[in-house]
């Protein structure tokens, strides 16, 4: 084997071992603080939300990020501690007119002003879907932690298969090493962990699901993971449009914030629509 290539296995080794050693930190957080609840899953979204807009406002080229990056934050906080859906709606609209105007004469107008509903709706998508969706304990831990489970599910089953099988291009021009084995096999894996998951609470009464809602989770779950991936490749294309490859470098082997939620925050708003519009009228 070459140098260049023993270089290059050892640097791929060292990223792994630092992928899994902050996955390993971070994942017993993010459900600790799911089971524990009101505040620490609010502080836990504003800590998360506060470092998405440093990146975004750091990411997307500009001449004033410390205004746009305030921009983001108050849209978010108004999202998450503001319980009224007027003044959440306003303050959204508000502050992207705010920044439209502000970036006016910035290369990058649209990406600055579409920071504050992608980071504000998204990331508080994930708070209203805890505590107005599934409001109950522990109903809120458990559906929450299932939507979390089908991204998740998303992101292993593409790396496993699409590595494995390989195959067409998904959007080579956006992201060359995602495959549509890879998006198929996400899709389907989020289907098995859905049905598994309500097997297991079921199996140990921890809810009660009758086989047709079972069923139909195990679908939604599957559309969960594909809109996800589209979150992905939004940000991927976001990430190009600079020639950045990671959003920044504040989680070790994973990148930045946008690196791991990208699919989260784009499919939260989906489902919380979904459950708080559609279904819940039914």
């Amino acid at each position: 084997m070459a140098k260049s290539e023993t270089n290059a296995a050892k640097k791929d080794m060292s990223a792994t071992y630092k992928r899994i050693i902050s996955a390993l930190v971070m994942l017993p957080v993010v459900i600790g603080t799911l089971w524990v609840g009101y505040p620490y899953v609010d502080i836990l979204a504003l800590i998360v939300g506060v470092l998405l807009s440093f990146e975004w406002a750091n990411m997307v080229t500009s001449r004033k990020p410390l205004v746009y990056f305030g921009a983001y934050v108050f849209a978010l906080s108004i999202a998450l501690f503001v319980f009224e859906t007027k003044a959440i709606v306003l303050s959204v609209i508000f502050t992207m007119l705010f920044v439209f105007l502000k970036s006016r004469k910035e290369k990058e107008n649209f990406l600055l002003t579409l920071g504050v509903p992608y980071i504000s709706i998204g990331v508080g998508s994930l708070a209203w879907m805890y505590h107005d969706i599934f409001a109950y304990a522990p109903y809120n831990f458990y559906m929450t932690l299932w939507f979390l489970l089908m991204v998740w599910a998303m992101d292993v089953g593409a790396y496993i298969v699409g590595t494995n099988v390989k195959g067409p291009k998904l959007a080579p021009s956006i992201s060359p090493n995602k495959t549509w084995s890879g998006l198929i096999g996400g899709i389907v894996l989020a289907g098995l962990i859905s049905y598994a998951f309500f097997y297991v609470l079921s199996s140990f009464k921890l809810i009660g699901i009758d086989s047709y809602t079972q069923t139909f989770f195990i679908f939604l779950g599957s559309f969960v993971a594909a809109i996800s991936q589209i979150g992905d490749l939004i940000e991927s294309a976001i990430k190009r449009h600079f020639s950045l490859k990671d959003s920044s470098q504040l989680i070790p082997g994973h990148g930045g914030i946008f690196d791991r939620i990208d699919g989260l925050i784009f499919a939260a708003p989906f489902v919380y629509f979904l459950f708080a519009y559609a279904l819940w009228n039914f």
